[in-house]
């Protein structure tokens, strides 16, 4: 919830209240909190300072469990001395940081009976709580209920309401209600630079397509409001990676005006990083580390980290990801994050123990599926390579779990991963699932045949002969294509009918199947020629039994 700004005269008390919530609207938090705090230091007991000192705490995006703890503390010491309905909201508004969202209900619920439905700034604080695109918890459709209440009291004058009633329908998906609720707001203060930047932000939503129109509304909230630092500071981000020379600009106009704070010196070292000046970023990094006084920005190892990678020094890249994994919070930390980190440890011999467990984190915090693949993906990859197999294999056998329909080559790829290691039954069971799903593939029951006989070594079991017969089913449709999957087949049956069955007569249809393919094949000629030759004396018969074919 942020405040309305107009030139009106306040009283002296309501003037600095103003200034402070004016603070908050330019998100100049520390200032906004000097503001309220002083203000508390001459009345404890002001609601007002009370709820706005909690609202900039929990405010910035990096805030923490500790500082959520901080503000509920603070609402609820003073609720223990007042029957205030304004912090019955603030508690309702961390309560749903908190992930409790029944708690909160009940505090919105009490602080709406309390007040009769009739106070703006209650409902309000209660629509804002729950249409915060930063509060995962929020109820949108509770909160556009409570912002129409507030919209239809008498005197009610305030875009800002407007404008988190259209955050509480982009919410919700609803962008035609969304873009009607921020016009309504600029109905009521047509300079509102606010609004021109949520409409933005709408657009910005869908795509880089829509570019020219987020930017003009942009450009415009610039227009009405050049001191309104939230667009120069969503400008610098979206620009960062795509045009460094634009994220300087809007840097620089976002430090202009905004509060210097530890962030500050970050972006610096981050513009460095984005300018490709990789050593230079780490050490205006170290720079900003060594004067944090013991309380250095988390994300400062991180930039670290990623410019170590990018120079290619993985012993300094592990060492910052390490760093920064111990400093950011949880929350905080991305997918890609052990992502980077993985592909780094990979690159020193020694940690592949660890790469397992810090993909599966990659994997849990990724909700996208083709992100999930790619992880895992480009681990087996790395292991393949190397010819790690087995590894390599159950990397392949972790997509196959988190895709929805995995594909042949999935499926094909970890299967053939598993028999190069060696693993034959791992990969009997995994070609298997792949003959299940996609039928009649002679390459697949070709490996089958091959792993099954790789078990069975003396074909007393006969493990490998179903395989092979369908490799020759289905392979004899295209006997050019599928000539190694035959060859292999026919010299399969040619050992397995001489040796086990002895029948010589089965033992010399597939020679001939084999000459058929490769009439110069000197292998199958030689035992052809003992095969038909005649018979001998037992007692001269030592060199007339056929070369028995190699097993595939």
């Amino acid at each position: 919830m942020v405040l309305m700004v107009t030139g009106s005269v306040f009283s002296i008390k309501a003037q600095t209240i103003e200034e402070g919530k004016k603070f908050y609207y330019y998100e100049r938090f520390k200032s906004a909190k000097e503001v309220f705090q002083k203000l508390l230091n001459t009345n404890p007991n002001n609601e007002e300072a009370v709820y706005w000192l909690g609202q900039c705490i929990i405010a910035p995006d990096d805030h923490t469990a500790k500082d959520i703890a901080e503000v509920k503390s603070l609402y609820q010491s003073k609720l223990s001395v007042s029957n205030s309905q304004l912090l019955m909201a603030g508690i309702g508004h961390v309560e749903l940081l908190e992930g409790k969202t029944a708690d909160a209900r009940n505090h919105f619920a009490a602080a709406i009976e309390l007040s009769q439905s009739k106070n703006i700034a209650v409902l309000s604080a209660i629509g804002f709580a729950n249409s915060n695109p930063d509060v995962k918890e929020g109820d949108a459709a509770y909160a556009i209920e409570k912002l129409k209440m507030a919209t239809l009291l008498k005197k009610f004058n305030d875009p800002d309401v407007y404008v988190n009633l259209g955050d509480a329908y982009r919410k919700l998906g609803d962008g035609g209600n969304a873009i009607l609720s921020y016009q309504a707001a600029l109905g009521l203060n047509p300079k509102y630079a606010r609004t021109n930047f949520r409409m933005g932000k709408l657009y910005q939503s869908q795509g880089r397509g829509q570019e020219s129109i987020f930017m003009e509304y942009y450009d415009k909230a610039i227009a009405d409001d050049p001191a309104y630092a939230p667009v120069y500071a969503n400008l610098f981000n979206y620009f960062y990676e795509t045009n460094v020379t634009r994220a300087a600009e809007y840097f620089e106009k976002w430090q202009a005006n905004s509060d210097t704070d530890y962030k500050s010196c970050y972006y610096r070292a981050a513009l460095k990083y984005a300018q490709g000046f990789f050593m230079d970023a780490i050490s205006m990094s170290d720079a900003c580390i060594n004067e944090s006084a013991g309380n250095p920005y988390a994300n400062l190892y991180g930039l670290k980290a990623n410019a170590y990678n990018r120079l290619k020094d993985s012993t300094n890249a592990i060492a910052n990801y390490e760093l920064y994994f111990q400093k950011q919070m949880p929350e905080k930390i991305t997918a890609g994050d052990y992502f980077e980190y993985a592909k780094n440890l990979l690159k020193i011999p020694g940690n592949e123990s660890k790469v397992g467990a810090i993909i599966g984190k990659a994997v849990i915090l990724d909700s996208i599926e083709s992100n999930k693949v790619q992880y895992l993906r480009a681990v087996a990859q790395i292991f393949e390579t190397r010819k790690s197999f087995l590894e390599a294999a159950d990397f392949y056998s972790k997509i196959i779990s988190v895709k929805k329909t995995p594909s042949k080559y999935d499926l094909d790829i970890c299967a053939l991963n598993y028999y190069k290691a060696g693993a034959f039954q791992q990969s009997i069971d995994m070609f298997k699932l792949s003959s299940e799903k996609f039928p009649n593939d002679p390459f697949v029951y070709n490996f089958i045949g091959k792993a099954s006989s790789a078990i069975d070594t003396t074909m007393q079991l006969g493990m490998a002969n179903e395989a092979f017969e369908k490799t020759i089913q289905f392979a004899i449709t295209d006997s050019i294509k599928y000539k190694p999957q035959l060859l292999t087949a026919y010299r399969y049956f040619v050992a397995y009918y001489f040796n086990i069955k002895k029948d010589k007569e089965t033992t010399l249809m597939y020679i001939e199947k084999i000459l058929t393919l490769e009439p110069n094949d000197a292998e199958a000629l030689g035992n052809k020629k003992i095969l038909t030759a005649p018979a001998k004396k037992p007692a001269t018969d030592t060199k007339s039994k056929p070369t028995p074919a190699k097993k595939p």
